[in-house]
């Protein structure tokens, strides 16, 4: 291949098929098999926000703990992964520090995503800030495995010669574990990477590369799709878009291998 070229993946919903867990804290409600970023996106002045934390921390507690207390005495890093309008971090805090979520609300939605996906691959859990109205309305977890293909769609590509990146709204933690699987080096993924993170990402990769495309699933990838040489809109997760992210992408495919074939005929 002549031309350089850069393929930049998000993981969750576009390399990993994901499960995904709600609890509704107004209601105590479980909602599974959701996606995150449309519970934000439902608002504005939301975020969704990643707790960088190993499970291991989170069993030595007693579950009625409360999560703000749980974040000081642990020095538990959080990180916003996309919103639905601008949301400093210390927004989060303060609402978080005044909120009433537990431990146990985060063991709840962990359980939940271990039993409906017993071959997991990696496990995180996060919550939906809401600054105007002061308070944390869901928490969440998230569970997910390769789908079939990936591992296959990322040897086809290596091997015509694109260089592969990986940017996604998860923690490093969890990534690390992916990028390994799929022979991706650490420096070739950005973690915990928001919308305006992602399309940066992709507009900095395009000094550098005759041709840049980027492969994603929801609207956290909007801006990076649209400034992208190609943006590939992947529906293999299956959950519904909105006609806003379609808009946004340049192809739309059903299967992640479909990428290879979409390469092969950009550049040849």
């Amino acid at each position: 291949m002549e031309k350089r070229v850069a393929v930049v993946f998000d993981s969750a919903g576009t390399l990993l098929h994901m499960y995904r867990v709600a609890k509704e804290m107004s209601t105590g409600h479980i909602l599974e098999d959701i996606q995150s970023t449309l519970l934000v996106a439902e608002k504005a002045n939301r975020a969704l926000v990643v707790l960088r934390t190993r499970f291991e921390e989170l069993r030595s507690c007693e579950q009625d703990m409360v999560l703000y207390e749980f974040i000081e005495k642990y020095d538990i890093d959080v990180a916003i992964s996309c919103s639905s309008s601008p949301f400093p971090l210390d927004e989060v805090y303060r609402v978080i520090r005044h909120d009433p979520v537990s431990l146990k609300d985060i063991y709840d939605v962990r359980s939940l995503v271990i039993k409906r996906c017993p071959h997991i691959f990696y496990i995180a859990a996060g919550l939906i800030v809401d600054s105007r109205e002061n308070k944390v309305p869901y928490v969440l977890s998230t569970g997910g495995q390769m789908y079939s293909k990936t591992y296959e769609a990322i040897v086809s590509l290596r091997e015509m010669g694109v260089d592969i990146y990986i940017a996604s709204g998860d923690d490093a933690i969890n990534l690390k574990g992916l990028a390994l699987s799929l022979d991706i080096p650490m420096s070739s993924v950005f973690p915990v990477a928001t919308t305006h993170d992602k399309e940066c990402i992709v507009n900095g990769l395009k000094e550098n590369y005759n041709i840049v495309f980027m492969v994603g699933d929801g609207m956290n990838d909007i801006l990076a799709l649209r400034a992208a040489d190609v943006g590939i809109l992947t529906s293999q997760q299956g959950d519904m878009r909105p006609p806003v992210l379609l808009e946004a992408a340049d192809i739309v495919i059903v299967d992640i291998f479909d990428v290879v074939d979409i390469v092969k005929k950009v550049t040849t």
